[in-house]
């Protein structure tokens, strides 16, 4: 009994190893299922539309007609070779090669056999590389086919923007810098990177295609091997577009969290509203001399929600992320209490909004909730803002410009008045003398 007590603990334990074994996270791991307390919140800011992307929502019947698409898109790829046939195997051949790598990328087993997992990730991986060819070509004037499934359907533009930015929706990088490679055609200028910048240009901005020609999106960063997926290049690119300031660093102090004033609390207290030249959302600066916060234009459109969400989501499961998105939400969030906030950032053009006031105000409040942060970006600037706003000076200038400049019949009415006093101040004094 006693050996087969043991034996029983023994068999227990392998068990217990084996389950251990099952459930830990490869230092790959950066694709997640987004949280069920982050999710419920808004279930569809994080499942896609139209297209399935990676294993995930692969085989979902709600997504099965754009399948389609997406093998006519592979077809067109492959069928620019001589040889297309041997094209295929050979990109199959190279993404079964490194299919073991692909799994490590995903936050839990994937239940498809190595055939059709490498399957998905060159149809998806395809699927990705054409389209981002193809946009390229339409923006540059170039002609496309009259029967394209994605370019002659306005609607499918604004459901791939939704679903290709999706946390839980991607193929690893790797993959598809590898099929990139392997498919590029004679003479292409244009690296991977340049094509997705040039993609997802207008997702924060009212950039037209025409922009893009005239102003291509600028690229701090060359690291390509530590690109892991779409939302995270969207990410890197933000954070690269910081303008540093050497006597102005926002990052030292990343622990002072000091909430903010609202925006109309702050024009009270003197400091004025004022829209940034940056490219990153993320580069907010305060002038504390002229009592300025710079602000970059956002436009709030049918994907913004789902992109700050997805790549907040992101900063949350992807151990040792710097919460960058997550303490712009809780920045903005701060500032915009009220319709009144909301219409004080739009008239100083910072907020392009495509909602009414109220929604806006609606829209920033449940961004974040149930998040966690440990290292607040906007300490520092906060800790700035709050020291200015308990000066006196400004405040007494702010309410002097409120209550007796802020209308052309109002400057009269007091410069009128003010003239009116000298004069009789005057009159009094030589009366007296």
């Amino acid at each position: 009994m006693a050996v087969n007590s043991g034996d029983n603990v023994a068999i227990d334990i392998e068990g217990l190893v084996s389950s251990i074994k099952d459930v830990s996270m490869s230092p790959k791991c950066c694709i997640f299922k987004t949280p069920i307390i982050l999710r419920r919140l808004n279930e569809k800011a994080y499942v896609p539309d139209a297209f399935s992307i990676g294993p995930f929502h692969h085989g979902d019947p709600n997504l099965g007609a754009t399948e389609k698409f997406k093998i006519k898109y592979l077809e067109g790829l492959i069928h620019r070779s001589p040889f297309p046939e041997q094209r295929l195997r050979n990109l199959i051949n190279s993404v079964m090669d490194v299919e073991k790598e692909a799994r490590e990328y995903y936050d839990r087993p994937i239940g498809y056999e190595p055939n059709d997992f490498v399957k998905i990730l060159v149809t998806d991986g395809c699927f990705i590389i054409e389209l981002l060819r193809k946009f390229t070509l339409f923006i540059h004037g170039g002609l496309l086919q009259n029967d394209d499934p994605i370019f002659t359907m306005s609607c499918m533009q604004q459901f791939l923007l939704h679903d290709l930015i999706l946390l839980e929706n991607q193929v690893p990088w790797m993959v598809l810098e590898l099929l990139f490679n392997m498919t590029m055609d004679p003479g292409q200028p244009r690296p991977l990177l340049k094509l997705a910048k040039n993609y997802f240009s207008t997702i924060f901005s009212l950039s037209l295609p025409e922009d893009i020609l005239s102003s291509p999106p600028h690229i701090n960063f060359t690291d390509n091997e530590d690109i892991k997926h779409i939302p995270d290049l969207l990410r890197k690119w933000m954070i690269s577009l910081i303008e540093k300031v050497e006597d102005n660093p926002q990052s030292d102090n990343w622990d002072s969290w000091q909430p903010i004033l609202s925006a109309t609390s702050l024009v009270e207290a003197g400091i004025k509203f004022e829209r940034s030249t940056s490219k990153s959302i993320l580069d907010i600066k305060f002038d504390k001399g002229k009592g300025v916060l710079k602000i970059p234009p956002l436009l709030i459109q049918e994907t913004t929600e789902t992109t700050l969400r997805n790549l907040i989501s992101f900063e949350q499961c992807y151990p040792n992320c710097e919460h960058r998105f997550t303490s712009y939400a809780i920045l903005i969030d701060s500032l915009i209490n009220s319709a009144k906030d909301a219409e004080i950032l739009g008239k100083n053009k910072i907020l392009v909004n495509w909602l009414n006031p109220e929604d806006a105000a609606q829209f920033f409040n449940k961004l974040y909730h149930n998040t966690y942060v440990y290292k607040y970006y906007y300490g520092s600037l906060s800790s700035k803002l709050s020291r200015y706003c308990q000066q006196r000076w400004p405040k007494w200038r702010a309410a002097l410009v409120r209550n007796y400049f802020n209308t052309p019949w109002a400057i009269l009415s007091t410069t009128a008045a003010a003239i009116l006093l000298i004069f009789s101040f005057v009159q009094t004094w030589y009366t007296i003398t």
